[in-house]
């Protein structure tokens, strides 16, 4: 018997990945995945190289792995793949603590992100 299988949430033409747990917060993370939102994965791929920021290597590799899924799993063409949705969650927070002055403790948070990224076939307009 067995419980039935859990329908696909997303749709045929769009396939995705997930990097859990990343070291960086999500606010920093936001500004990368900014860049790429609604852009040809070749287009971000290019931003994401030349980019100064130090997260946008996590951001890349996960980008290519959402690729590598939609060329693999779902059989999608990769030269007419777009960015579709590009979000990050907030993760857990490691709280550590500084001494200061007089007796006193300062707290240090340590955040840490997920990053999603979806990407989509679009057909070519002529």
């Amino acid at each position: 018997m067995g419980k039935p299988k859990t329908p696909r949430a997303l749709a045929d033409t769009e396939a995705r990945a997930v990097n859990k747990m990343i070291k960086v917060s999500p606010q920093k993370l936001n500004l990368v995945a900014s860049m790429i939102r609604n852009k040809p994965v070749s287009k971000a791929l290019a931003e994401l190289e030349f980019s100064p920021k130090r997260i946008a290597r996590d951001v890349k590799k996960t980008l290519e792995s959402a690729i590598a899924n939609a060329e693999n799993n779902h059989d999608l063409d990769v030269d007419a793949l777009v960015v579709k949705e590009a979000f990050v969650g907030k993760a857990l927070v490691m709280r550590r603590f500084r001494p200061r002055g007089r007796g006193r403790v300062g707290s240090v948070t340590k955040p840490f992100s997920h990053l999603t990224i979806v990407v989509r076939e679009v057909e070519e307009a002529a």
